[in-house]
C-alpha cells in the first residue's frame, strides 16, 4: 500500500517536470517572438493561453501530490530507513522541479523586460506618427490657405 502511494507521488513530481518542460518552451516562443520587430500578438496571446492551462494542470498536480504526502508523512518519518530508496528519487525529483522552477522564473523575468522594451517602442512608433500626422495635416491645412489671397487693391474704408 504504502509502496503504491509513494510511486504515485513519483508520477505526480515526473508529471510536473513534463509540464514545466512544456511552459518553459513556450517561455521560449516568447522570447523569440519579442526578439523580433514584428512581433504578432495574436500569437503571444495564444502562448499566454497554452501557458495558462498548463499552470492550470501544475497546480492541479500540486494539490494532488500535498493530499496525497500529507497521508503518508507519518509513515515515511516513522519508517524512513524501510523507504529510503524511494525517499531518495522523490527528494532528486523535488530537487529537480525547484531547479525548474527557478529557471522558469528567470525566463518569464526576461521574457517580462522584453515585452516592455517592445511595448514602449510601439507607444513610441504610434507617438511618432501621432506628431507626423499633426504635421502633415498642419501643413495641409496652411497650404490650403495659401492659394487664397486677399485683395490687395481694395479700399477697405467705406
Amino acid at each position: 500500500m504504502m509502496e503504491s502511494y509513494l510511486t504515485l507521488l513519483e508520477e505526480s513530481l515526473q508529471k510536473k517536470l513534463q509540464v514545466l518542460d512544456k511552459i518553459q518552451a513556450y517561455n521560449l516562443k516568447q522570447q523569440e517572438l519579442f526578439q523580433t520587430d514584428n512581433a504578432k500578438l495574436d500569437q503571444f496571446d495564444e502562448y499566454v493561453a497554452e501557458k495558462g492551462a498548463l499552470i492550470e494542470e501544475l497546480t492541479t498536480l500540486d494539490n494532488g501530490f500535498e493530499t496525497l504526502y500529507e497521508r503518508v508523512s507519518e509513515e515515511l518519518k516513522d519508517n524512513r530507513e524501510k523507504y529510503a530508496e524511494q525517499i531518495k528519487r522523490l527528494q532528486e525529483l523535488v530537487s529537480k522541479v525547484t531547479e525548474q522552477g527557478v529557471t522558469i522564473q528567470a525566463q518569464e523575468a526576461r521574457n517580462k523586460q522584453l515585452i516592455e522594451r517592445y511595448f514602449a517602442k510601439q507607444r513610441t512608433g504610434i507617438k511618432t506618427s501621432r506628431v507626423a500626422s499633426k504635421a502633415a495635416y498642419d501643413y495641409y491645412k496652411n497650404m490650403s490657405n495659401a492659394g487664397h489671397v486677399p485683395p490687395q487693391f481694395m479700399d477697405s474704408k467705406k
